[in-house]
């Protein structure tokens, strides 16, 4: 009771192997580093929020050259031959056609500065949303560590397994064949019917088929590993698992419901989405009340470029705008009406969560019972296999049965030892499945946080 989770828990199997191939899977598998990037995206939201808090500055220099008709009539600029405006009079010859175009230069410079007061928190909870759910992707990036060592540990496991199980049946037709061969001798002597031969045909052939599903499961198990270190198919990884490269954990933690609550990733990521949604409830109320905003500008403006700040150019403005909705269809009720059910939703999901988590622990804990009853059934099967195989053997040397007997005999240890191999496959499987069912270790690992935030 009460020990921690290391977040190696792999290690607890005595594997060197298989602690390198964890290790190369979580360096190089593709999973790990979308996670990564979906979590360092989401926190550069979380900091574009951020910039809100603060007023927006903008530099802005417009240049612009305009050409004037020539028809307006009335008062005119008087026009040099060059084009350049030298002083405004009555034109005498009366209304246009007759005054002459004019050509000009404006230059605008202006530093403008608005600002949103965040009188009612809108954008307060709209950063506590987003902050929200960047911690949501950081458990379950946490949780893609777990699923991804897990799957790992499992794989090896498997092909441990199937290694086992494969060598136990090539035995178990080995004898079948050697059994076959005796009665076809007997027969041509007619000391056996075709019945027992047929009998003993149809046992050799059972056995062989239980070979090709084992080699198929083998196969798929070494492409599954391949992909779970980033590779494919064709790139060996060039290792082997076998039982005896294992040790079976002898103690196992176990926790509080209120410690599981607050170590597993995807009841932390429920929690999250939960804390998110009610944030978003806050953004829709807030949308709903006065908006506040103030904008002010300074600058000059001239024909030429050196006179946009002396006398008569310069200029500025400071303004002040304040919104209430007033009647909009009743889009922002409906919205905040919407908000609020995402809330709820988002706590039954989270509720969900928890009672998915206990119960997945309290399964495995079932698990480990049992299979741990079944592996020592079937070691104390296997025990009285092999004695009987022993006594036979002995019995048949002294010339008290016949080989058939004896036969018969090593068949039934070797089907017993499959039987253990798939007990053995079963508890270590329960044992890995134990250590994710209660967290993972995810706590412990020392980069949680550099990893999740660094740039690759």
């Amino acid at each position: 009771m009460g020990r921690d989770i290391p977040f190696a828990w792999w290690e607890q199997f005595g594997s060197r192997k298989l602690d390198a191939l964890v290790e190369r899977s979580l360096r190089a598998n593709p999973n790990i580093a979308a996670a990564q990037a979906a979590l360092r995206q989401a926190q550069e939201y979380v900091n574009a929020q951020r910039g809100y808090f603060y007023p927006t500055v903008n530099a802005e220099f417009s240049p612009t050259r305009q050409k004037l008709a020539g028809n307006q009539g009335g008062n005119s600029p008087g026009v040099q031959g060059n084009g350049s405006v030298i002083s405004t009079y009555q034109n005498p010859a009366g209304p246009a056609p007759y005054n002459g175009p004019v050509t000009y230069n404006m230059y605008t410079a202006q530093l403008t500065v608005g600002y949103t007061p965040d009188l009612f928190g809108a954008n307060r909870r709209a950063v506590e949303s987003l902050q929200a759910q960047a911690d949501s992707l950081r458990y379950e990036m946490e949780a893609t560590y777990i699923t991804l060592a897990g799957n790992v540990v499992a794989a090896a496991i498997q092909e441990a397994s199937l290694r086992a199980q494969i060598d136990a049946t090539r035995l178990y037709i080995d004898q079948n064949a050697k059994a076959l061969q005796i009665l076809r001798d007997q027969m041509r002597f007619g000391y056996a019917m075709r019945l027992d031969v047929a009998a003993q045909e149809s046992a050799l052939a059972f056995a062989r088929e239980q070979l090709p599903p084992l080699r198929k499961q083998l196969e798929l198990t070494h492409d599954l590993l391949r992909a779970l270190v980033g590779t494919t198919p064709d790139n060996p990884i060039d290792v082997q698992f076998d039982f005896a490269d294992l040790r079976l954990p002898v103690d196992l933690p176990l926790m509080l419901p209120s410690q599981l609550i607050d170590q597993r990733p995807d009841v932390r990521a429920a929690e999250e989405q939960v804390h998110s949604a009610s944030a978003q409830v806050g953004m829709a109320v807030a949308a709903r009340l006065p908006q506040f905003t103030i904008t002010g500008a300074d600058g000059g403006v001239a024909s030429k470029v050196n006179q946009m700040f002396s006398n008569g150019g310069p200029f500025w403005s400071v303004a002040a705008d304040v919104t209430q909705p007033l009647f909009d269809g009743f889009t922002l009720l409906h919205k905040e009406r919407a908000a609020d059910q995402a809330l709820v939703q988002a706590q039954a999901q989270y509720r969900a969560t928890i009672v998915s988590a206990w119960q997945n622990v309290a399964d495995t804990l079932h698990s480990i019972t049992t299979d741990a009853d079944s592996l020592a059934a079937c070691d104390e099967a296997t025990r009285a296999a092999k004695v009987s195989q022993d006594v036979t053997q002995e019995q048949y040397q002294a010339g008290y049965v016949n080989l058939l007997t004896l036969l018969s005999a090593q068949e039934a240890y070797e089907q017993s030892l499959i039987n253990l191999v798939q007990a053995q496959s079963n508890r270590y499987g329960d044992t890995a499945a134990l250590f994710q069912a209660l967290g993972g270790g995810w706590w412990n690992r020392k980069d949680a946080t550099q990893t999740a935030l660094s740039t690759p």
